[in-house]
């Protein structure tokens, strides 16, 4: 009697410690989402940033090649002009001067070639006839061919004084609007090895252009053709757009950067675009338009994680794969990708559009289930009062 009894309270003792285990160490049930992508068509793209500044595609300095008081302007900023256009004026009394002198110069001149010409005339008909030495010939034709020569630089020189008057009148070169202007009417010019700059005229503002300094780590993927899109600190929520024009083969190193001259086409129908402003530019260098595109995230999931006891997994042996759920089952598709624009990814290969792929999964507790154990609280208990009811 008494060994059955202890073979009894032995075998209970054992099924309660066995009872105690498993729903200590048993599973909680869990609830999976799995978040799914739709694989759309779209665009993608990949592009560089760099900054540059706004400029007119045509301008030109208008300076003086000749000295003098400024006598008349006849424009100011912003003021537009027209080709042949009289936009100021030097003093032109001693260019006047200078004319008359040379001109005086030249009549001598001509005075002096006339009669050389004449008695040249005589003293070879004398020769001719042998009434004249071969000295007096020689040197009545040396006197003849000097004096001609006198003529021919004194004629020069007319056309020279001639032309520095005419560089006392000032034109405007093209057609456009005035920038910036130099000088004020009563202030001297000098013109020596450098000519001095009086006017800076844009040729057509509604066409500028923006010289981007692109780096050259980003220098290979820029094109001319290439789409554009910058914005300006003067307008800040405004995009503008463009086209590489043209990609400069002359590197600049500031600072040990190396930098290369992108120019971009800018239209600016509206006049906003100012020369001189700031651009922050976006260069799109490469650009696929109508392809498949998928979350990036869904290259990265891996159902292993979230298997379930109902789950299958139908894996394959791929390099790049993506996966779909067809009730309990996970299916991988093998994919054959394009370009990455860091959140997208082109699919060549594998997918058809409208199909959905998973992209991640999250876990959780079964709906009313609550978790092992006490739930934990942030209210300190005194130890004197009674506790709540322990679960059975």
């Amino acid at each position: 009697m008494k060994k059955s009894l202890i073979t009894l309270i032995v075998v209970i003792a054992a099924a309660a410690i066995g009872c105690a285990i498993y729903f200590l160490v048993r599973h909680k049930p869990h609830h999976v989402t799995y978040n799914t992508a739709v694989v759309e068509r779209g665009s993608i793209s990949n592009s560089i940033t760099a900054t540059g500044t706004i400029e007119p595609i045509t301008q030109v300095e208008v300076g003086t090649q000749v000295s003098g008081i400024v006598n008349k302007i006849y424009v100011d900023y912003n003021s537009i002009v027209k080709k042949g256009q009289v936009i100021a004026e030097l003093d032109k009394e001693n260019l006047l001067n200078e004319l008359a002198s040379r001109k005086s110069n030249m009549n001598s001149a001509q005075s002096e070639f006339d009669y050389q010409q004449k008695l040249y005339n005589r003293v070879k008909e004398l020769h001719d006839k042998h009434l004249a030495s071969d000295e007096e010939y020689d040197q009545a034709l040396y006197n003849y061919t000097r004096s001609k020569n006198s003529l021919e630089i004194a004629k020069v020189e007319v056309r020279k004084a001639q032309t520095n008057l005419g560089y006392a009148t000032i034109y405007s070169p093209i057609n456009g609007v005035v920038l910036s202007k130099a000088v004020e009417q009563g202030q001297t010019v000098a013109s020596s090895f450098n000519t001095p700059t009086l006017f800076l005229i844009a040729e057509d503002l509604t066409q500028m252009r923006v010289v981007a300094d692109v780096d050259e780590a980003d220098i290979g993927g820029v094109a001319e053709g290439q789409r554009v899109s910058f914005t300006v600190d003067a307008y800040p929520q405004e995009i503008f757009n463009g086209k590489v024009v043209q990609v400069r083969q002359e590197a600049t190193t500031t600072n040990n950067v190396v930098t290369y001259e992108v120019v971009i086409n800018a239209p600016n129908d509206d006049l906003k675009l100012k020369p001189g402003l700031t651009a922050s530019v976006t260069i799109y260098t490469v650009e696929h338009d109508s392809v498949l595109l998928v979350p990036a995230k869904a290259l990265k999931f891996d159902p292993a994680a979230y298997i379930g006891p109902l789950d299958t997994i139908e894996d394959i042996k791929a390099r790049q794969k993506v996966w779909t759920r067809e009730g309990n089952k996970f299916i991988a598709l093998e994919v054959m990708l394009g370009m990455s624009s860091g959140s997208h990814v082109e699919v060549i290969e594998g997918v058809t559009e409208g199909m959905r792929v998973i992209t991640d999964a999250t876990q959780g507790l079964m709906p009313g289930e609550e978790a092992d154990g006490e739930q934990n609280t942030q209210t300190e208990r005194s130890p004197f009062m009674p506790g709540p009811r322990k679960r059975k």
